[in-house]
């Protein structure tokens, strides 16, 4: 057996040396920036590497596709991106990334009835996935402890490569039908380890979820309920249900 050595932390010095040459408002090399600017302003920039970032919310909310649509975000910068999924092979999450970028659904996809538009905007999207440093990757395995193992394997290797890695999680004890359904950190249960471990606490809550009629279809807070180095509180997002995909309400995209 071999042991990893982590990365040396960085001395006093040399931190009070980049605060002094980098530029007011500047991104700094520790920083991923997700691609939506509400929530990028929120974290200080985006996500931090080496950072345990948990995203959660209750069955049918958007994780698995807001995560695809960050990771995506991420590769248009040119920055390295692996995605592993639990739930779909890798033909199934390209289906899916195609379905976000070209804003079609995939059952248009699955179905060949895309209309002009959609037909352009699908070829588009292929042209610009075609070049993105994105790997995705299955993350199957026989039984839950077999999982956990893997999944720890991988949080060693973030740290050891200084990457931000991004967690997809249910919320077991989210209860529906109280008075008011936000998720809290409460809500992450068993994995609540949480408070303790992750570095930054995202949850998504969409309001038509439990009151159809009562808001904004397709409106979304993406509540940060840990940040473990600046502000909690929330951004506004806009989520597409037909196409899958996420947008910022207060810098969408064209």
């Amino acid at each position: 057996m071999t042991t990893r050595r982590l990365p040396k932390p960085p001395s006093l010095e040399s931190i009070v040396e980049r605060v002094d040459q980098q530029r007011p408002g500047e991104i700094t090399g520790d920083t991923v920036p997700s691609g939506f600017p509400s929530l990028d302003t929120l974290l200080g920039g985006g996500l931090r590497r080496r950072d345990l970032v948990l995203l959660g919310g209750d069955i049918g909310s958007g994780k698995s596709a807001l995560a695809l649509g960050i990771a995506l975000r991420v590769a248009r910068q040119g920055l390295g991106v692996a995605f592993l999924s639990g739930e779909m092979d890798e033909g199934r999450l390209m289906e899916r990334a195609l379905a976000i970028e070209g804003r079609a659904s995939v059952d248009e996809l699955r179905t060949a009835t895309l209309n002009e538009q959609a037909r352009a905007g699908v070829g588009a999207a292929v042209v610009r996935l075609r070049g993105l440093p994105l790997a995705m990757l299955p993350l199957a395995a026989p039984d839950f402890e077999s999982m956990g193992e893997r999944l720890d394997a991988v949080r060693q290797l973030a740290l050891e490569r200084q990457v931000a890695l991004l967690v997809v999680a249910q919320l077991p004890r989210l209860e529906p039908t109280r008075e008011n359904p936000r998720p809290t950190l409460d809500d992450f249960g068993h994995l609540g380890a949480t408070k303790q471990h992750a570095d930054v606490v995202l949850a998504i809550f969409r309001e038509d979820m439990y009151h159809p009629g009562g808001g904004v279809d397709g409106a979304t807070e993406l509540i940060v309920a840990k940040n473990r180095n600046g502000p909690t509180g929330f951004v506004d997002f806009y989520f597409y249900r037909r196409w899958m995909r996420f947008e910022d309400v207060l810098d969408p995209d064209r």
